[in-house]
């Protein structure tokens, strides 16, 4: 049996723990959170490259065999689906990687605006308040705006999410993108999946919204975020107010470069541009 791998990726806290959930309702999709996967090769190669002493020993091809079997010993329980989405938010940054190990791979990316983005956080956090997690040190989470601070820069949770996607996003194989709006899936969710269907190539599957069920409570306890990986069993939209400072809000919703899609040959399920209020989101 020939096996399809597609990834899932884009920005945390977007929707890719749910649409995992949904996915693997269908018994021959294989879907889940975030796998180390792609921590795995990055490790691998970090051991091969010339910053190694044991560098002269591998070339290319050897290189490249070594990474297929660490995703394919991964994987070899799931060898009975015919479809395996790897879940990682690295992978945008990765895709010309991707590139060499799979024929016909495509990337669903969850996204958000980033001003939501960074209020779902903030609740989660606050949802924990005797639990001081391993998102933050003892400096950045002293305040809203420290803990903002530290998610959003280069190489916090967001901020590494949101350029590794723009770098995707403008890249050489942004045709293997599908970018999925957060909204659209909670508000539509029957249309978007079958949207994502169409895009992987694969039959469309019934699917029940009102039962998604997926949780990975042990390792949200290890990072001390409770929840964190938690879906509802129905899809819905709920909206809420931020409980961001409006000087925040603001600072943060106008970095969904997606909206422009000149210059990028990725696939977009998002509504169009719209003024982006403190009042009007879901979670």
């Amino acid at each position: 049996m020939q096996q399809h791998v597609h990834f899932i990726s884009g920005l945390p806290r977007s929707g890719s723990t749910l649409l995992a959930g949904i996915l693997r309702q269908n018994p021959r999709f294989y879907a889940a959170m975030s796998s180390p996967v792609a921590g795995l090769l990055n490790g691998a190669l970090e051991q091969m490259g010339a910053g190694s002493e044991f560098y002269s020993f591998f070339d290319e091809a050897k290189r490249k065999r070594i990474c297929q079997a660490l995703f394919n010993a991964y994987y070899q329980e799931q060898a009975d689906k015919e479809v395996v989405f790897d879940t990682g938010r690295i992978w945008t940054a990765r895709l010309h990687q991707l590139a060499e190990l799979f024929d016909d791979f495509k990337v669903v990316c969850c996204v958000r605006n980033p001003a939501w983005i960074m209020d779902s956080f903030e609740m989660i956090y606050r949802k924990n308040p005797f639990d001081y997690s391993r998102m933050f040190n003892a400096a950045s989470r002293q305040t809203v705006y420290s803990r903002c601070e530290a998610l959003i820069n280069a190489g916090g949770t967001v901020g590494s999410a949101w350029t590794a996607l723009k770098e995707a996003y403008y890249g050489e194989f942004s045709d293997r993108l599908l970018l999925v709006d957060y909204d659209l899936l909670t508000q539509h969710p029957a249309r978007t999946i079958e949207l994502v269907y169409q895009f992987i190539g694969e039959p469309v599957f019934t699917h029940d919204f009102d039962a998604v069920e997926y949780e990975h409570n042990e390792f949200d306890k290890a990072l001390g975020v409770s929840g964190l990986h938690s879906v509802r069993k129905k899809v819905e939209f709920k909206p809420r107010r931020s409980i961001l400072p409006p000087d925040l809000f603001a600072k943060y919703q106008d970095m969904d470069f997606w909206q422009d899609n000149a210059g990028t040959a990725a696939n977009i399920i998002a509504a169009k541009k719209h003024s982006v209020t403190r009042d009007n989101h879901n979670d």
